[in-house]
């Protein structure tokens, strides 16, 4: 039987894995070190470098190539394998969710296109979410500021449905959002990928439903000085000796007395401060952080 996860194997991963081999040669990196990172033994990596692998159909070579440019620099840029092996997971399942790797799947596998497509659909709703907050996440990375508003903890970005019911229906950033040699990293958006902020979320709904999105990054004084200065309504928490629940809620209540940009919390033992900052949209948001980067 032929499964989508054995036509990825069979028919996607040498070609991906080979560009991803070449870029990371081309680079520096050794065949020892190439190896361990793609998880194949250096005879196949010196296989792959010599040009023998099979290679797909030209439009998804494309779309192939693709993503190896772009996770060959996530790698460069020191990120985790870990995190490497979710970005082209999460890259080709996006293609098959768009339905463009459902025709070849078909061909290769002599099912119907349509089988493929609802193995893979989701809800337009849902799919909507998840686009509008990978577009925002691209604006906010390329940033070039973003990456030092970046807490130790490392930074979320989500965007709830209307109503969400439970950590579900709130999407966010898997692994979260980190700084790799002043630059900023994200992997694809997932729901129920945060469950703090998207608990936070949750409850908002209830107190302000028309906030669906959250992003938090790094407190100082600094931070303080330019909130105040793009004219942000703030609301501010302290959270230190709080258990999660009580922080969950200590961060969303604030918002029963009015509306606000932003709320800080000023943290306490153990528990670094932090900011977040709070809009309608995902693009809001980023539209915050962008007059907020234009005061520091």
């Amino acid at each position: 039987m032929r499964t989508p996860s054995v036509y990825v194997a069979e028919e996607l991963m040498p070609f991906l894995r080979a560009k991803i081999a070449e870029r990371l040669y081309r680079e520096g990196m050794k065949q020892s070190q190439i190896a361990e990172y793609l998880g194949i033994t250096q005879a196949m990596v010196s296989k792959y470098l010599s040009g023998r692998y099979k290679v797909p159909p030209e439009d998804v070579v494309q779309r192939l190539e693709d993503i190896a440019n772009e996770v060959s620099k996530f790698i460069l840029f020191g990120g985790r394998r870990e995190d490497a092996v979710l970005l082209v997971a999460r890259r080709l399942f996006e293609l098959f969710q768009s339905g463009f790797l459902c025709r070849f799947y078909a061909e290769y596998a002599g099912v119907g296109e349509d089988s493929c497509r609802s193995l893979f659909s989701v809800t337009q709703g849902r799919r909507e979410i998840l686009e509008v907050l990978n577009m925002a996440l691209s604006e906010l990375i390329k940033n070039e500021r973003f990456p030092e508003l970046i807490p130790e903890v490392r930074s979320n970005f989500a965007y709830s449905l209307p109503s969400p019911r439970s950590i579900e229906d709130v999407a966010a950033i898997p692994g979260r959002i980190t700084a790799v040699k002043g630059k900023a990293f994200a992997l694809p958006p997932e729901f129920g990928a945060s469950e703090f902020i998207a608990r936070i979320l949750l409850r908002l709904a209830g107190i302000r439903p028309e906030v669906r999105s959250v992003l938090n990054i790094r407190y100082g004084r600094d931070i303080e000085s330019a909130l105040t200065e793009a004219g942000f309504k703030i609301g501010k928490v302290k959270t230190g000796g709080l258990s999660e629940e009580e922080a969950v809620r200590a961060i969303a209540d604030v918002f029963r007395q009015d509306a606000y940009d932003a709320v800080v919390d000023v943290g306490g033992l153990g528990v670094e401060p932090l900011v977040y900052i709070f809009g309608e949209t995902p693009f809001d948001v980023v539209e915050k952080l962008k007059r907020l980067v234009g005061s520091l």
